[in-house]
């Protein structure tokens, strides 16, 4: 097939559900074009809706600044040391270094691809016989498969860290029924432009506690003090979501257990077309676990094959990618100590990302299966 005839595939483009430039309208009709108004009241309401758990929700500019924040809730500052998933996107890492704290590396676990539970505990143990007790964990829900709640909750528990959840790709995502984004002590969601939903771009800090909702919410409003005139007693971030992206955001909400079911029969049939070939495996669900199938990503025999794979969709104009490179691989941490079991770098050596949008049609998976059919072949 010739590239230049053939149709773009993206790995995960952004899918509107065509409610959302009524919220849009309504913002401008309204000339709410401001930074803050009621679509961002709105879309907040929505998102605690759907997470039940009484939870509050500030909505922000992005996931990254609802985890620099929600470390800043966490009491994280210069010095201190975080717990952080090797295995995730940099973003989970970065504002550990806003703090002026030290991330500390975990590897990954083989049932979910997450956090380890037994090189969490190593670590913290080692961390605290160096007298350096972690001050919080960053745990993360990877393409959408939950972590292990349990394990790792009563690491954090037993040892009194408290840990903050990156949902950002697992939003309708679950555990035991209970949705991904309530099990932190801080939780995030991400509406960037690749994720279940989007808002183009945002962010979402969550808590079961009505005073971090609203401290996150000062600070992000550049910590503005109560006064007729600019008094700031604390030093703030322009870190809210403006009212014209929130209304995006109320419109996707609308759509997000479609998203999801959508993405899940992507997953569905891949692994119906694929699963027959001893050269490739695909992450399964265990038990009481259901994931949002945010990417569907598969495990090849080898390095050669993940690559034979991902160059020959790239011929075709179809993208694919590898797995999160670890972030003790990355050179920016390449100081930052790290408990590693070589999950994670099997994992990234032999992990493809295939095309997962929820608005994939049905002739772009048989076009992708059959690329995949013919070099398996």
């Amino acid at each position: 097939m010739n590239i230049i005839e053939s149709k773009k595939i993206w790995l995960s483009s952004p899918h509107m559900g065509g409610t959302e430039q009524k919220f849009v309208k309504e913002a401008f009709d309204t000339n709410w074009v401001a930074p803050l108004g009621p679509n961002v009241n709105g879309f907040e309401s929505d998102i605690e809706k759907y997470l039940g758990e009484s939870v509050y929700a500030a909505a922000l500019s992005s996931g990254t600044a609802s985890i620099h924040l929600g470390l800043k809730l966490l009491e994280v500052t210069t010095g201190d040391e975080v717990l952080c998933q090797s295995m995730t996107f940099s973003a989970s890492a970065n504002p550990i270094t806003y703090l002026g704290a030290k991330p500390v590396f975990i590897d990954s676990d083989r049932d979910t691809w997450n956090i380890c539970p037994n090189q969490l505990e190593i670590a913290v143990k080692d961390r605290i016989a160096k007298g350096k007790k972690p001050k919080a964990i960053i745990a993360v829900h990877l393409y959408g498969m939950p972590y292990n709640i349990e394990a790792v909750h009563k690491v954090a528990s037993e040892y009194r860290i408290p840990i903050l959840e990156d949902s950002a790709e697992a939003l309708g995502s679950s555990y035991q029924g209970i949705r991904c984004g309530t099990f932190g002590d801080i939780s995030i969601l991400s509406f960037n432009g690749n994720k279940i939903i989007t808002t183009s771009g945002g962010g979402s800090l969550i808590s079961k506690k009505k005073e971090h909702r609203d401290k996150a919410i000062f600070w992000a409003t550049q910590s503005r003090d109560n006064a007729p005139h600019y008094e700031h007693s604390e030093i703030g971030y322009n870190y809210r979501m403006s009212n014209i992206t929130a209304g995006i955001g109320r419109g996707q909400m609308e759509v997000l257990d479609a998203h999801v079911a959508n993405r899940r029969r992507n997953f569905e049939f891949y692994k119906n077309n694929l699963e027959s070939s001893s050269e490739l495996k695909f992450l399964e669900e265990p038990s009481g676990y259901y994931s949002n199938r945010w990417l569907t990503c598969i495990e090849t025999s080898s390095y050669e094959l993940r690559e034979k794979i991902r160059l020959s969709l790239a011929d075709e104009n179809i993208e694919s990618r590898p797995l999160w490179k670890p972030m003790h691989q990355q050179a920016v941490f390449a100081d930052c100590d790290a408990y590693l079991n070589g999950v994670s770098d099997d994992l990234f050596d032999r992990g493809l990302c295939l095309p997962s949008g929820s608005n994939l049609e049905e002739e772009d998976l048989y076009r992708i299966v059959s690329i995949i059919k013919n070099i398996l072949r």
